[in-house]
């Protein structure tokens, strides 16, 4: 279990900010959305809007690292603690709980990111191997796939460079996971201060080509993937690129 999760048990406090802007999306498996029937009624001022907001994101967070707790219990915690009534377990008891619950929890994350990390390696392997055979692919000598849809006249650039680029990235089942065409914002980087494969892909264009790039794991984010869950470990990564301009 992250520190955020038990900061948020222990202390009671998350980032509100986060809340900010955000759509209210139904649970998969729940039924109705915002206003639906049985639901707590609207707070209004900033102190209810606040407390429920702080337990939205302990909700959250705990739904995010699949904590197995008890809520009536969470929500006794949170009752005994503000109204100052003598605790069900001593300082040392709870820390010591927190500590082995947290151990079994990150147990847990580990063995599950690493069956992810294998079914993710041997599908990305098969997925290199069939798109290697396509026509038109061309791949690198550190396995790097790519293959040209238009091609530009410009120059290439250098790793001291930077550059404007447009892309859609997605995973090898076609899941998006992150493009500027999407958000009509071209996206602008050092060549350098992106992941190798990347890098490697830039050097090689001029500016005005589309590319599409299959970048291995070894070349993207590795084992580990993403912070944010989007890129799993393992993971083959393809890109549309077009290169837009070498900023000056």
């Amino acid at each position: 279990m992250s520190s955020r999760v038990l900061l948020s048990i222990i202390a009671v406090c998350l980032p509100l900010a986060a809340l900010s802007g955000q759509e209210e999306v139904p649970a998969k498996g729940a039924k109705g959305a915002k206003g639906a029937k049985g639901s707590a009624p609207s707070p209004k001022s900033v102190v209810e809007q606040a407390s429920y907001a702080i337990g939205v994101n302990i909700g959250r967070s705990l739904l995010e690292e699949e904590a197995d707790v008890d809520t009536e219990l969470l929500i006794q915690g949170l009752k005994d603690a503000l109204a100052k009534k003598k605790l069900a377990y001593t300082d040392a008891e709870m820390q010591k709980a927190v500590a082995a619950f947290a151990k079994e929890a990150q147990s847990r994350a580990e063995a599950k990111a690493k069956a992810l990390g294998e079914k993710n390696q041997k599908e990305g392997q098969a997925f290199l191997a069939e798109n290697k055979k396509q026509k038109g692919v061309v791949t690198s000598k550190t396995g790097l796939q790519s293959k040209v849809i238009k091609s530009g006249e410009g120059n290439s650039p250098k790793k001291t460079d930077t550059v404007k680029v447009h892309y859609h990235g997605t995973l090898i089942d076609g899941t998006v996971f992150d493009s500027s065409i999407e958000r009509m914002e071209p996206a602008e980087f050092p060549v350098d201060r992106v992941i190798p494969g990347w890098t490697e892909a830039l050097l090689g264009m001029k500016v005005g080509d589309k590319w599409q790039v299959v970048i291995p794991a070894n070349l993207a984010y590795g084992e580990r993937g993403t912070p944010d869950g989007r890129i799993g470990p393992n993971a083959v990564l393809v890109f549309e690129v077009e290169l837009l301009e070498i900023v000056e």
